[in-house]
């Protein structure tokens, strides 16, 4: 696994996928510009609800090349008849994925700091909220990876995350169409709630964790079935 883990990391750094990513801290910037220092703001959480709209873009462009390149190029193969173990191979793909997007959000753990050095700030609500978008974009990760796997086309896979990604942001909004009963029914397995009790209601959502990190996994042994599945066809 340690070695696919670094093949993975330096990969990314040696095309722009993996600067392009990081450069979401650009975004965070303006964002945390005209939130908390322009306006005065003291949650730097609401900073970070505005970030997953740029995720829904971001994690696609970092997600798309994991499994489907390696299916397009056939080198796939090799993989699946290597030593390596094919739980240690997805693992140290993912890892890998989860290393570049805990550079930008290392870095956004300042931001609190700097709002506690001009003000009011509320360090623990925000780290909460903070530690809470880095397992939501976890569980992004593991799905986008998971989508790559069932093709050989990157913009495809590319494509499908975003609309998966985006229907589980909408969520909310789309149950609200439907028929009292059940968009009631269907909003109970709403994504992003669990972020919203960090940032609207400043509560430890610990059974929303619990979710996120039940999802990731879920998705990441999908993904390993497949690559199983594959192995033996």
């Amino acid at each position: 696994m340690t070695a696919i883990y670094k093949r993975e990391l330096s990969s990314y750094f040696n095309s722009m996928i993996g600067y392009v990513f990081v450069a979401v801290l650009i975004f965070t910037g303006l964002y945390f510009m005209a939130y908390n220092l322009y306006n005065g703001l003291p949650q730097f959480s609401y900073t970070l609800y505005s970030l997953i709209s740029i995720l829904l873009f971001a994690i696609p462009l970092l997600t798309m090349k994991s499994m489907a390149e390696e299916r397009h190029s056939r080198t796939d193969q090799l993989l699946l008849t290597s030593p390596v173990t094919l739980t240690g191979m997805v693992l140290g793909k993912y890892f890998a994925m989860v290393t570049i997007f805990l550079i930008p959000v290392a870095l956004m753990a300042f931001c609190p700091l700097i709002i506690a050095m001009n003000g009011e700030a509320r360090l623990l609500s925000d780290y909460a909220s903070l530690f809470a978008f880095f397992l939501m974009g976890c569980v992004f990760l593991a799905i986008g990876m998971f989508l790559s796997s069932l093709t050989e086309s990157q913009i495809i896979a590319a494509v499908s995350t975003f609309a998966v990604l985006l229907i589980l942001y909408l969520w909310d909004s789309l149950t609200g169409f439907l028929p009292s009963a059940l968009g009631d029914l269907l909003s109970a397995f709403s994504f992003t709630q669990t972020f919203n009790n960090f940032v609207q209601y400043s509560v430890f959502d610990l059974g929303g964790l619990v979710l996120y990190l039940s999802l990731a996994g879920l998705f990441v042994f999908l993904t390993i079935q497949g690559m199983q599945k594959r192995r033996w066809s």
